[in-house]
């Protein structure tokens, strides 16, 4: 596998060996944004191991299904994939686990703590974290080498992208592995480097920032900035992808990026996003966002 870095991204597709991988198992709790987990977990082979997240995943999955927007099949594999409880020693011989709680790093620190205390040697641990530090999230485990960011993008059972993030310790097998996974998901796997919000989101922060700036200088109202991007070929404008997303949830993000470039101007966050987020105007699961959502059409 060729891992040599080329400004941000490995050049070329992840060439990795045959190697053996069993399904992941997504660790979920109540403060993930389970609305995310929702986009993807019963459209491809993962585990979920939650716990009073259960209930919301329950709804969501008896909600798709009413709306015929998944299969009875996948409404079955969705159920039967989650695991309830807090026991995770039930999963102590899974080859990868691939967190996804709440974007606070202390949060997680104390979960991979637990994770490694039961999780066999070889075990990866990834993580989902949008912004936050690959390296600082490695810093106190005592397998780091096993430790790698596999970002999903949404809605996760479209977008074929997936981010793999290596730290300065994470090993190449773990790298050649995570893609491996990311493949047999069906997935389009590209090696980052671990720089803040990694390659997409960093990007992608002047798509959001700058229409809004626009919409607070009164040059464009947000329907007409969402038109005009979509007319152009971008298949959501910024304020319908922030609404998919999660208002809060984006925010957070830009926030975070923010703060790890030393709060450089041209990704500070929007007074306008804030006051939503303040209004708990959230997007699509809160009911509204920059738009209305009437739940019976979503």
């Amino acid at each position: 596998m060729n891992l040599r870095m080329d400004g941000l991204m490995v050049r070329g597709s992840c060439a990795i060996r045959d190697v053996d991988t069993s399904d992941p198992r997504i660790v979920a709790r109540a403060t993930i944004g389970p609305f995310k987990l929702e986009r993807f977990f019963h459209y491809i082979p993962f585990g979920i191991i939650a716990d009073d997240a259960a209930q919301f995943i329950e709804q969501q999955v008896t909600t798709l299904l009413a709306k015929q927007r998944i299969t009875s099949d996948q409404a079955t594999h969705a159920r039967s994939a989650l695991t309830t409880g807090t026991n995770l020693e039930v999963h102590a011989n899974d080859g990868m686990v691939i967190e996804s709680i709440i974007e606070n790093r202390e949060r997680k620190v104390e979960l991979y703590a637990e994770l490694e205390r039961i999780l066999s040697p070889s075990a990866i641990i990834g993580t989902n974290t949008s912004s936050i530090s690959i390296n600082a999230l490695s810093a106190d485990l005592l397998r780091p080498e096993r430790f790698v960011g596999i970002h999903f993008f949404n809605p996760a059972h479209i977008m074929k992208l997936v981010e793999i993030i290596p730290s300065l310790h994470t090993s190449t097998e773990t790298i050649e592995r995570s893609c491996r996974i990311a493949q047999q998901l069906g997935k389009v796997p590209i090696v980052v480097r671990d720089v803040p919000g990694f390659l997409v989101n960093r990007v992608v922060r002047n798509y959001y920032n700058e229409p809004q700036r626009i919409v607070t200088e009164g040059a464009a109202t947000i329907e007409q900035v969402d038109r005009l991007l979509e007319a152009a070929g971008f298949r959501m404008g910024p304020f319908r992808l922030m609404d998919l997303i999660g208002v809060d949830t984006n925010l957070s993000v830009t926030k975070s990026v923010f703060e790890q470039y030393f709060f450089e101007p041209r990704f500070q966050p929007s007074r306008l996003q804030q006051a939503y987020v303040d209004a708990g105007l959230h997007g699509r699961k809160s009911g509204r966002g920059f738009y209305p959502y009437d739940d019976s059409k979503q």
